[in-house]
């Protein structure tokens, strides 16, 4: 992971703190990289609720509760599918805010078509509205498009942190 991203996660946390907000994630293209670089960054321990690593469709409906008709509907690759993710990782965890990810890295398409570099990201918190985005990065290789969306999940994450503790 570049440094970049670290800075990112260690503010992340230092805002979390400043919340009191603990964040859980759930990925699928990302497959635990959000999670390392948060539990590598400094105050993790106490925030970083952890995380649930869903590859499969069978598996985001067995682990985070995504609906198997969404799924066969939407593919696994789009918002509905990072909303439910997010949802569901904050309603199975501890934390306050929960980020999903879900998209191809490549190197080709996946069994349902979509193209490589497709991304679909959501941000849930607690008492708020579930946000998504869809990215499209285009085919930059696996792991230049897995940085790409641990960076918009983790601006994602601070946005939404951010925007709670002014409130609070």
């Amino acid at each position: 992971m570049n440094n970049d991203l670290a800075k990112r996660a260690d503010l992340l946390l230092a805002r979390a703190r400043a919340a009191d907000l603990p964040i859980v994630v759930a990925e699928s293209c990302t497959a635990g990289l959000l999670s390392q670089l948060l539990s590598d960054a400094e105050g993790a321990s106490m925030l970083f609720a952890g995380g649930f690593v869903t590859y499969s469709k069978d598996q985001k409906t067995a682990a985070l509760g995504v609906p198997r008709q969404v799924l066969a509907e939407k593919t696994a690759v789009c918002r509905e599918v990072a909303r439910a993710m997010a949802e569901g990782a904050l309603a199975r965890s501890a934390a306050g805010v929960a980020a999903a990810i879900t998209g191809v890295a490549g190197p080709e398409p996946d069994e349902d078509g979509n193209p490589v570099g497709r991304v679909c990201i959501a941000v849930a918190r607690t008492g708020y509205p579930t946000r998504a985005f869809e990215h499209q990065y285009g085919a930059l290789g696996r792991d230049t498009i897995r940085e790409r969306a641990i960076g918009d999940a983790l601006t994602a994450l601070i946005d939404t942190v951010s925007a709670v503790s002014a409130v609070a």
